[in-house]
């Protein structure tokens, strides 16, 4: 729950699960079919278990879930989030009012499945990469409204957050400087990175794209904090270590595009500092995750 509070408070949190709610239950508060087949008093207990291998995300959420339809229902929580689970193993269980229970399932299940899911294959490419010092990145290719649940899975899974958004850092991308001649370049990257330190104390870095090994030299020269190298070859991402190891030493280096799990090994063996994957959070595949009922 600590981890989970250093990206998202407590009233965000409750807002984006009341979302989730009224999206399910509807705007008359009721699940007619429970209302049709279980008595209003019938109490159960119900087991939410894996159902396949996975990393865990999302069970933190399952207090402020079961407080946002039912505070009456008992949680017992069995596995944390960032923990490794195998098919069957409980993860958690409720215990109270069968209608509730049934109400809370599908808003949790999608919550948990999904962001269980992109711990699961954020924790795969942290382990390919296991003993190269590079460490895995997300980026903002997230879910609009639940990048920083989805960041927070990351971080579960053993990846690291790349910025949150366009406020708490800079990363000057090949659309911002299309405009720019070559000759052009390196005075206005320089004027940018010191127009930054000084108007911006607060951003975390100041990180410059690039596409083609020849662009490095200005780039340097302007000294920004990380370089992005966006899909470029093995031998170009090794040739821009070695033109950063003799020109501008301190500066990181980040891969990004088309990284895979058979490849993100080769590319960090390069040199590079980090790699960045879009694909961890917007095309991880959910975990199977199930509620049964005792």
């Amino acid at each position: 729950m600590a981890l989970l509070k250093r990206y998202v408070d407590p009233e965000t949190l409750r807002r984006i699960i009341q979302s989730a709610r009224l999206e399910d239950i509807g705007p008359g508060g009721s699940d007619v079919t429970s209302d049709v087949m279980v008595g209003p008093h019938r109490q159960a207990s119900a087991r939410l278990r894996a159902r396949a291998v996975g990393c865990l995300a999302g069970v933190a959420l399952l207090p402020a879930i079961v407080q946002a339809y039912d505070g009456t229902i008992r949680l017992r929580v069995d596995r944390l989030d960032g923990e490794q689970v195998e098919n069957g193993m409980e993860v958690a269980r409720f215990t109270g009012s069968l209608r509730s229970i049934l109400a809370i399932e599908r808003v949790a299940l999608n919550f948990l499945c999904h962001l269980s899911g992109i711990a699961t294959l954020t924790s795969h490419f942290v382990a390919a990469v296991m003993g190269t010092g590079v460490g895995i990145y997300d980026t903002r290719k997230t879910t609009p409204m639940l990048r920083a649940l989805e960041k927070y899975a990351v971080a579960c899974g053993g990846g690291c957050n790349h910025r949150m958004g366009l406020h708490d850092a800079v990363l000057i991308k090949d659309n911002h400087l299309a405009h720019l001649s070559t000759g052009q370049l390196g005075p206005a990257l320089t004027d940018a990175c010191n127009r930054i330190r000084s108007t911006k104390p607060l951003v975390r870095f100041i990180e410059i794209e690039v596409d083609h090994v020849d662009q490095l030299t200005a780039v340097f020269d302007s000294a920004p904090d990380r370089v992005l190298l966006d899909n470029m070859t093995l031998d170009d991402l090794r040739r821009a270590v070695a033109m950063r190891d003799s020109m501008a030493v301190g500066i990181e280096l980040e891969a990004s595009g088309r990284v895979n799990l058979e490849n993100v090994r080769q590319i960090a063996e390069t040199g590079v500092d980090l790699v960045s994957i879009g694909s961890i959070t917007h095309s991880a595949p959910a975990l199977d995750l199930g509620l049964d009922i005792d």
